[in-house]
């Protein structure tokens, strides 16, 4: 049997602790989910207290980037200390090659929602 004495709790480090959040820049890393279909992916965001116009998305074939600013500052207490937030950024990276130009985005109650259609890369083999 163990007693609470086995059991100690470290601080996390702060290099995990900023792959969250950044304090230091007062950047907040949004819950995202990604979801692929036959040809799409769909890639969903938490962006509360954002307006649309605070959005900026941006992307190459294989990353994506998510940059919001909060309409107020957003405070949180974490380990005796008080942080404040003032944006969203996330970066995430994507299993494919993507068609940039036929991606679409939708920003609704707080949730982003984007569908980025895959590249499809094929060959025409002629027949001799």
């Amino acid at each position: 049997m163990r007693n609470d004495d086995d059991f100690k709790f470290a601080a996390i480090p702060p290099i995990i602790n900023s792959l969250f959040d950044d304090i230091e820049h007062r950047i907040l890393s949004p819950l995202s989910c990604l979801r692929e279909f036959d040809n799409h992916w769909m890639l969903e965001f938490d962006l509360p207290l954002v307006s649309k116009k605070d959005i900026k998305v941006t992307f190459d074939e294989y990353t994506i980037n998510i940059e919001a600013k909060l309409n107020e500052k957003y405070s949180e207490k974490q380990i005796g200390n008080v942080a404040k937030f003032e944006y969203f950024k996330k970066s995430l990276s994507l299993p494919g090659k993507t068609d940039n130009k036929k991606t679409t985005a939708k920003f609704q109650k707080g949730r982003l929602v984007i569908k980025i259609p895959k590249k499809i890369i094929g060959h025409h083999v002629k027949i001799t």
